[in-house]
């Protein structure tokens, strides 16, 4: 089943994961991974396992990704969690990106500069962008450059979707393939479009 890990890198993120006394938390680093972690980062996983660029087949992954996380960054995972096949995640200094349990699917972007919270039994579709920060400011704009993302529990993300700065995503929504999330959006409801907006309420997914 782990033919495909590589085995010293995931020996060495082990390492510098502080396991809570009693856990059996595990990380798994496949084939075609780069690390790129500052020596004061911090890793955590607090119960379940993290898996990094596996992939759906036996074969294992052909696809690279980056995991970088920089100084005084964070990840705290407090779930099992499956990153698939390719893409990059991007912890920037100071930032936290806390993980709780589902899975990402092929070629996710996400950077953090702040802060990205993702809940229990999400799942992230294919070329999904989550980015917390404008990065520049526009003149005359008194909007906040960088605001942190908050995903709540249940939450399916289509293909091709992105999810930006200072939104709040509740409980059991769906955000539909290709949407642009610029605003906040109520637990339980169907939003598509750019930017998206509200297309049903009450609506509830496996």
């Amino acid at each position: 089943m782990f033919q495909h890990l590589d085995i010293i890198k995931t020996f060495l993120l082990m390492r510098r994961i502080n396991k809570l006394k009693g856990t059996k938390s595990k990380i798994r680093v496949y084939r075609h991974t780069a690390l790129d972690i500052a020596s004061n980062a911090k890793i955590s996983v607090n119960r379940g396992n993290l898996s990094i660029n596996k992939n759906w087949n036996k074969k294992g992954s052909l696809f690279p990704f980056l995991l970088y996380v920089g100084e005084r960054g964070e990840i705290q995972v407090n779930g099992t969690f499956d990153i698939y096949a390719g893409g990059k995640i991007y912890v920037n200094p100071n930032a936290v990106l806390k993980l709780g349990s589902g899975y990402i699917n092929h070629n996710v972007n996400i950077s953090v500069f702040k802060e990205v919270a993702i809940g229990e039994g999400c799942v992230i579709s294919e070329n999904v962008i989550i980015r917390d920060s404008d990065n520049h400011k526009i003149k005359g704009n008194n909007k906040l450059e960088t605001a942190s993302i908050n995903i709540g529990n249940h939450v399916w993300i289509g293909m091709n979707a992105v999810v930006l700065k200072g939104v709040t995503i509740g409980d059991g929504a769906i955000i539909a393939a290709g949407a642009v999330v610029t605003h906040d959006v109520p637990s339980n409801t169907l939003v598509a479009g750019v930017p998206a907006k509200i297309i049903k309420q009450d609506v509830s997914w496996e």
